[in-house]
């Protein structure tokens, strides 16, 4: 469970998932500080002297989301994984669900949230990077996949171990293994605090997945830039020719424009 600021969720997450899932043998319950400025750390200390179940790892700032659950899913001692946040907007007894389809034989099994509760804005944000990862681009995603998952550790850590820039994990994982799905869970608003991922955060993981993970984006550049040369070799004619000036200042600017986009 990654988590950044979170020091007034982190007791009721604690008391949530061990009447939830306490019933299942050899669990762990590993939290990630990524780089808190509050008592989260705290928080995990305390609840580490009265629980043998709970380990915790630390940041020295932040690192981000995909290097918190990076960690750890490396250091997880058993042989899966149950990625929850710390907003509790997935409850943890939806994972029975993720956990009976794993049972099939899957490596990885994605929560789809039904009837989402987020703002407006963050749902058509969500959808609008669906639709062009998946549509546009062509990155095998699973559709509205999210970070509430179950994951065989030894799938997991091989995604962390190929050290990407952009480990972005939903995209890599179908490049490893194709035994995966996805399961309707129950979604609720966010219990306290503020959510951590903004918009504009969004904009830039959206942007980093689109162009490490699709050659379409690099293929569409180069077709403008080869667009642009034209431009820019026509202008080049146009302005030999008597009276052609203007014309040929509006191709060279078009071009200018096509090569700066």
């Amino acid at each position: 469970m990654p988590c950044l600021n979170e020091a007034d969720n982190i007791d009721a997450v604690h008391e949530e998932i061990v009447a939830e899932l306490s019933g299942y043998a050899g669990l762990e319950i590993l939290f990630i500080d990524d780089g808190s400025t509050d008592t989260t750390l705290d928080r995990f200390r305390a609840l580490a002297e009265k629980d043998p179940s709970v380990s915790y790892l630390s940041f020295t700032r932040n690192f981000g989301l995909e290097a918190a659950f990076s960690a750890g899913y490396r250091y997880a001692r058993h042989p899966w994984i149950l990625h929850l946040d710390a907003d509790l907007q997935f409850p943890p007894a939806e994972a029975h669900k993720l956990i009976e389809r794993a049972r099939e034989g899957y490596d990885a099994v994605f929560g789809i949230r039904v009837d989402r509760q987020d703002r407006l804005l963050r749902r058509a944000a969500s959808g609008l990077h669906d639709l062009i990862a998946r549509r546009l681009l062509r990155i095998e995603i699973p559709a509205g996949g999210t970070s509430f998952r179950l994951l065989r550790t030894d799938v997991a850590r091989r995604v962390v171990d190929l050290r990407l820039a952009t480990p972005y994990f939903m995209a890599t994982l179908p490049r490893l293994t194709g035994a995966w799905t996805t399961v309707p869970t129950a979604h609720r608003a966010r219990r306290s605090g503020e959510a951590k991922v903004t918009v504009r955060g969004l904009a830039r993981h959206a942007v980093e997945l689109f162009m490490s993970h699709s050659p379409r984006p690099v293929v569409a550049a180069g077709q403008v830039s080869l667009a642009a040369a034209a431009l820019a070799l026509a202008g080049a004619v146009c302005a030999l020719l008597p009276g052609r000036l203007p014309a040929a200042a509006a191709l060279l600017g078009l071009a200018l424009a096509a090569g700066l986009a």
